[in-house]
Order: structure tokens, then sequence, then C-alpha cells
């Protein structure tokens, strides 16, 4: 993959600091940014957790980290190439690491990631033990847009709840 190919949207470190201020992180929780891009979630997070990182572009896919995982925090690709191209990437990504982590994920998106979170899997991901517990709104300048940062965990909520069906 080269950088020709994706636009990264690098995340602002203060923003980044905030962002994990509002995750419910404990002394020794092993963390996982899988998409460090150039560090501003794994340069922040805590000196009380355990943490590791994957990133593509220095020989670290994501796919192939070994080890248990409590969270998963990132600014993760909103495409990724697949059998049909180039797809978006968040609900994927949020399905895989939803069978891996012990606790939660929280992911910086924008709203083209949002709305992959439709009825059918917030079902999915219910069943699997999984809930939206908080969304943070935030605006980068260089970026387009809103941002959300989404945080699922296993304690249940009727934070975001959806109507199954359509009308």
């Amino acid at each position: 993959m080269d950088r020709e190919t994706y636009l990264f949207h690098q995340t602002p470190s203060d923003l980044a600091k905030q962002l994990i201020d509002e995750v419910d992180l404990h002394e020794n929780d092993l963390v996982l940014e899988p998409f460090k891009g150039e560090g501003a979630f794994y340069d922040n997070l805590p000196d009380y957790v355990n943490k590791n990182w994957c990133e593509i572009e220095e020989g670290r896919d994501y796919k192939d980290h070994e080890g248990q995982i409590d969270w998963v925090i990132s600014n993760p690709p909103f495409k990724l190439e697949s059998n049909e191209g180039r797809v978006n990437s968040f609900w994927y990504l949020v399905d895989y690491y939803t069978d891996r982590v012990n606790k939660g994920l929280a992911f910086l998106g924008n709203y083209n990631c949002f709305s992959t979170l439709t009825p059918i899997r917030i079902k999915k991901l219910n069943d699997k033990g999984f809930y939206i517990n908080k969304v943070i709104v935030c605006n980068v300048k260089k970026w387009r847009g809103r941002y959300f940062f989404i945080i699922i965990t296993k304690q249940q909520s009727n934070f975001y709840k959806c109507i199954q069906g359509s009308f």
C-alpha cells in the first residue's frame, strides 16, 4: 500500500488526548492502537496502561497482531481494499475487533463511518454483548465535516437504540 493510494488523516495530538480521557481505562489495561499513523493516540495513552501498536506503513499489519487486548483506540482507515474494491472499513473493523477485545473499542470516524452502524449491525453488535455507550462530536479544521469518537463497550446501554425493519 503506498501513500499515493490513500489519504491519511492524522489526528491532532491535542484532540487525541481529550478523546482518550473519555475512555474508561484502568491500570494495566492492554491497549492496542492498530492504525498508529504518526502516533497521536498511541503517544498519548496514559503511562498506567500496557500499550501496543500496529501500522502497515511500518510493516506491522493489524491482522497480524496476537495476544490479549482490553481496548482498541484508533482513528482507523475509512477505506480498505477488499474483494469488492475499496470499501468503507468502519463496520468491518468494529465487527473484527468486537471478536478480539475484552472491554471495548473507541474509534474516530466521520458521518460515513457512523452511518455504517445500521439497525441490523447494531443488533449484531448487541447480540455479541457490545453496546455504543458514548459518542463525542468534534471538529478538525483541516478535515471537512464533523467527526465522531464512538465508544463501544460490554456495558449494556440503551443510549443508542435502533428500530429493526425498513419502512
